[in-house]
């Protein structure tokens, strides 16, 4: 396990990503979906997969015009998209990145996530949200607050000290068939990342820039997605901390 910048991995993106698969959740993201899927359009990736939780703008248009596969999943929650545009994810995928919708991330920088993956030197990869590479207004001050909190609780239950919950992330296919997620709400990256301390993932952590979102966010923008946010977070935690070998013994789960 190790902590990486990205300045290491500006010359080792990958040149061939037809193996790799893009989750982007979305809820009402077609002025953002317009803006980031063309930017991977030249990674000529084996596929882009929009997971729809219930928007009632253009998001699914945009996503379609695009390109992209999308996946409608009616039941709110951020893991809820995530894992219904996974039952779309092709025989061929060795790879699955995760995205948000919003651009608050950069997603020219695809490559150097997934590159450590594809070089078999990592199973997980978290683009971490540090500070120095922050623009101002970015992250509030409770979503601060719980990445530093959540992921201090991982370092003192299982001894790894991640720096971020970010978003932006990539997993081998293999070992998120293995996770069996659960989480349908906002629990989903807290999950996978304590999974992956369950599991002796090989992890490594980038530090990638973080701007301000495009339109209102459903979570930090509202004091009841905070709260929601950090209850999901603390209880999903909770329960993997209590029950490690009880919960990992249930193996992959099924979407149906």
């Amino acid at each position: 396990m190790s902590s990486i910048s990205l300045a290491s991995h500006q010359t080792d993106a990958a040149t061939d990503l037809a193996s790799v698969s893009v989750i982007i959740p979305a809820l009402n993201e077609e002025a953002a979906l317009a803006r980031l899927l063309p930017v991977l359009r030249p990674f000529d990736l084996g596929q882009v997969i929009v997971g729809d939780n219930g928007s009632t703008d253009a998001t699914a248009q945009v996503a379609r015009d695009a390109g992209a596969v999308v996946i409608t999943e009616p039941r709110r929650g951020y893991g809820a998209a995530c894992a219904a545009a996974m039952t779309a994810l092709g025989p061929d995928c060795r790879v699955v990145a995760f995205l948000d919708g919003d651009m608050s991330d950069d997603p020219a920088l695809l490559p150097a996530i997934v590159g450590p993956i594809l070089g078999d030197r990592a199973d997980l990869v978290i683009g971490c949200r540090d500070a120095a590479g922050r623009e101002r207004g970015s992250m509030t001050a409770p979503q601060r607050f719980g990445n530093w909190l959540a992921t201090r609780l991982m370092w003192l239950r299982w001894g790894y000290r991640y720096r971020d919950l970010g978003p932006f992330r990539a997993i081998s296919r293999d070992a998120l068939d293995r996770m069996g997620m659960r989480d349908r709400a906002y629990g989903w990256t807290v999950e996978m990342q304590a999974r992956a301390l369950q599991m002796g993932l090989r992890i490594e952590q980038i530090s990638v820039p973080y701007r301000r979102r495009v339109g209102r966010s459903k979570i930090s923008g509202t004091v009841r997605g905070v709260v929601l946010a950090g209850w999901y977070i603390l209880t999903t935690l909770g329960r993997l901390a209590i029950l490690p070998a009880r919960d990992a013994s249930r193996g992959p789960q099924r979407h149906e």
